[in-house]
């Protein structure tokens, strides 16, 4: 039972991180992957496009809002389908991000803040390193798509 408390102890004391997520899915089946750039945590890694909710947000619009700072993509909330979220301990918070599936958007996807991207193909997807809260998602997405 101590292990148990402990944990419970070292769990409240990290903040939780709301992040939402999209798999941008394209016409021919392929997932978005952006590549953290140099100077952010993580840096080099691939991930789902997105970011952090704000105070008054819901998940959906603060991935609409993302979608545009980051890609210059315009798409609704209702173009927003929720498939699965990841709950992660990483050492100074807890990350929870849904993650959702986007098929339509307007506009062209464009590295606005200099970050790479690939378009991959869902049994491509474990060929790229992603932070520890996205790899579960992977194999959920492999059996969706």
């Amino acid at each position: 039972m101590g292990c148990w408390a402990a944990e419970k102890r070292a769990d409240r004391a990290r903040p939780i991180v709301l992040v939402a997520a999209a798999a941008l899915v394209d016409s021919d089946g392929r997932v978005l992957l952006a590549q953290r750039p140099e100077g952010k945590s993580m840096a080099g890694l691939w991930e789902f496009p997105g970011g952090k909710v704000e105070a008054g947000e819901t998940p959906e619009q603060a991935l609409v809002r993302e979608l545009k700072e980051e890609l210059g993509i315009d798409t609704r909330s209702s173009c927003l389908a929720p498939i699965a979220f990841a709950s992660h301990s990483y050492d100074d918070f807890h990350l929870l991000m849904p993650l959702f599936a986007c098929r339509i958007w307007e506009g062209n996807v464009t590295a606005l803040e200099g970050q790479k991207f690939a378009w991959v193909r869902p049994m491509r997807l474990r060929d790229y390193d992603m932070p520890p809260a996205d790899e579960p998602l992977v194999a959920l997405l492999r059996d969706l798509l």
